[in-house]
């Protein structure tokens, strides 16, 4: 039963980073908005309301039914130019930026939530003009429905300023760095939070191995459903591949102290969940990947925007401190007790993956190589969880500097560069 709670929880949060989740939602509100009206207006609401305050009511139900029909034309104009705007910041993030930003962009809740009011202002208007086309008479005035109507107009005009603002603000690189850098920050500092605890954990290699039963991208675990297996199984379990990673039906996936019995181990991979596409807010690795992308692409002869590179380096910067006071190992403990080993992505792989491609890309710009240099100066007197992060660090930077020497022809720019890099590799 718990098991079916967890993946019901994992289907709701996909669910939730779809585009249409939040606008169908709010879409069902409208409708029932609807017959709530209706329900009130059999109480004589309208009549009420003609004595209380008649300059807001209207009387006459051809009026009203006009009124409607413009308002529903105007919102399904306002509509369409919205989801129009939304596709076209899709199409520019991925042509300027990278592919992979988009199931964040889609997933932007305040556009959700814009797109969900558009659509539910439309369903009520459309209903109600139904509802007073066939009964609308002189013994049943429309003046609270169609005040209703008003007001959820005006509403939808106040929301597609909003929504204009909004788009102009999504689309441009800074936000949209600063939206990744946040995300994952988060994500770091709670993984941080999580693996304060140090604990000692033996060689897995003699383990029983078993292989993955499907494809897809490994997006999380369900930890205490892991967790009650182990300690039924009375064994220890070790996650083989990274969370992120693109995992193939047969390879390893994981090893266990002890043999598993054919249900636990229906169990234990059921408990791993997959995905079609990473998500940032689950593997904070997808950060690097997407702020590397960006810098890589404003480098490139088409585009050849070094001051984006140059802020995609600033935000490597902090999220790489950050990341040197995390382990590279992570576990999931029961009692105290070290009982799943978690296989993570290693601060010297992360940091060469994302030098590997910023120096192939900019190793000819002084100013991004000087960025780099800084960076690696920066990071190298950090705080750091595992000694050997400055051995890394100090590899990059020796690396960095063989590229610069073969790529950069001007002594003077050469010189500027050597210098940097002997403030800190002497």
């Amino acid at each position: 039963m718990k098991l079916l709670y967890n993946k019901l929880v994992h289907f709701l949060n996909n669910l939730e980073s779809k585009i249409a989740f939040y606008p169908t939602l709010i879409s069902l509100l409208g409708f029932l908005l609807t017959f709530i009206v209706l329900y009130l207006e059999q109480f004589g609401i309208s009549a009420y309301l003609e004595k209380a305050v008649p300059i807001l009511i209207i009387e006459d139900a051809q009026t009203a039914r006009t009124i409607l029909s413009t308002f529903i034309s105007g919102l399904i104009s306002l509509m369409v130019f919205s989801f129009s705007m939304v596709m076209i910041l899709l199409n520019q993030a991925s042509n300027n930026f990278s592919p992979r930003l988009l199931p964040g962009l889609i997933s932007n809740r305040k556009h959700q939530l814009v797109l969900g009011t558009f659509l539910a202002s439309l369903i009520y208007c459309i209903f109600m003009l139904i509802s007073i086309e066939t009964s609308g008479t002189k013994d049943r005035t429309p003046g609270f429905p169609i005040l209703v109507a008003i007001i959820l107009t005006i509403i939808c005009l106040g929301v597609f300023v909003y929504f204009i603002h909004s788009i102009s603000q999504s689309i441009q690189v800074n936000t949209i760095l600063d939206t990744i850098h946040k995300t994952s920050k988060k994500r770091l500092n709670e993984l941080i939070s999580e693996s304060e605890k140090h604990a000692e954990f033996p060689d897995t290699a003699q383990w029983h191995e078993y292989h993955a039963n499907k494809t897809g991208y490994y997006q999380d675990i369900m930890s205490e459903s892991l967790l009650t297996i182990a300690e039924k199984q009375e064994t220890r379990l070790e996650i083989i591949v990274p969370k992120g990673s693109f995992v193939l039906k047969g390879i390893p996936l994981l090893r266990s102290e002890n043999p598993l019995e054919e249900e636990s181990l229906k169990t234990i991979r059921n408990s791993i969940l997959y995905s079609k596409n990473e998500l940032l807010e689950d593997n904070y690795v997808l950060a690097f990947k997407q702020i590397t992308e960006i810098a890589v692409k404003a480098m490139s002869p088409g585009i050849n925007d070094p001051g984006t590179a140059l802020n995609a380096i600033d935000y490597l910067t902090e999220l790489f401190a950050i990341r040197m006071k995390k382990e590279d190992q992570n576990f999931l403990f029961k009692d105290d007790q070290p009982q799943i080993k978690l296989t993570t992505v290693s601060f010297s792989n992360l940091l060469y993956n994302v030098m590997a491609s910023l120096r192939l890309y900019c190793k000819h710009d002084v100013s991004i190589m000087q960025k780099l240099f800084l960076m690696l100066k920066y990071l190298l007197f950090q705080t750091q969880a595992e000694e050997h992060y400055k051995d890394c660090i100090r590899s990059e930077a020796k690396t960095l500097l063989e590229d610069a020497e073969s790529s950069i022809e001007n002594p003077k720019d050469l010189e500027v560069i050597k210098n940097l890099a002997n403030t800190f590799l002497t």
